[in-house]
């Protein structure tokens, strides 16, 4: 079959750490306690053990990349969360950041939360293929706040606990390795892997959240699409991140 609505999209894959248990890091617990004290019955997922310290500054560099033009782009963007969140950015320039973006690797990416100091120095933590100042703002918007979402340990929507999408894996399969070049086991972990309740803060499905994928109804066998394309902090986004980074 030929797919033609998303073959122009590049799609985030999630990064994991080889080798390591996927959740080892201790929340605080004065954001444990707030998340129980959070009585509101809708929130984006994300991996409670691998937030950052509420207040911490984020040091973040550039890799590569040598238009100043794109980088202050994606520090203006990235900042959105910021309005949210008590955290800070700190955008340097030395190559030894907390937080380490290039824009020549494979496709769009980021490390979840911690995993990022778990990362070799020489290694990035966060990938925006091909990014030039003429790329779309729209495009912009969708990705960079996505990933930084990513970088604060939010997960995709889609592989939140609470969902139950009724997946249509032959076709599944196929649209992923027709747009995206996918492999099975590529699709199986970015598409069909959900995670445990155990170590995710999460509630129902949010179609509006920046961290959701935007998928057609023929994905699934009921005929429903997936998410919207979003280019904003949902207001479930904002109310989220300012519990979880709590002034």
């Amino acid at each position: 079959m030929e797919y033609t609505d998303l073959k122009d999209i590049k799609m985030c894959i999630d990064q994991t750490i080889p080798g390591q248990e996927p959740f080892q890091y201790i929340a605080s617990e004065r954001s444990l306690q707030t998340l129980k004290e959070f009585e509101e019955p809708e929130f984006i997922a994300l991996v409670k053990l691998k937030t950052w310290t509420a207040g911490r500054t984020l040091r973040i560099s550039f890799l590569d990349g040598d238009d100043p033009r794109v980088h202050k782009k994606v520090e203006e963007i990235a900042s959105e969360w910021l309005d949210h969140a008590n955290i800070k950015f700190d955008f340097i320039n030395t190559k030894d950041g907390d937080i380490r973006i290039s824009f020549n690797q494979l496709g769009y990416w980021s490390k979840l939360g911690r995993d990022a100091v778990a990362t070799p120095l020489h290694l990035p933590t966060m990938n925006f293929e091909g990014f030039t100042i003429n790329t779309e703002e729209s495009e912009y918007r969708r990705v960079v706040i996505h990933e930084f979402g990513h970088a604060l340990g939010c997960i995709h929507e889609h592989q939140n606990p609470s969902v139950n999408i009724n997946w249509n894996k032959p076709v599944v399969y196929d649209y992923f390795r027709s747009t995206q070049g996918w492999d099975r086991e590529k699709v199986d972990h970015n598409i069909f892997r959900r995670y445990s309740k155990s170590i995710t803060n999460f509630s129902s499905f949010d179609e509006n959240s920046i961290m959701i994928y935007n998928l057609p109804a023929i994905l699934t066998l009921d005929n429903k699409p997936i998410g919207k394309r979003n280019t904003n902090l949902s207001e479930i986004d904002k109310k989220f991140i300012s519990l979880w980074y709590p002034t």
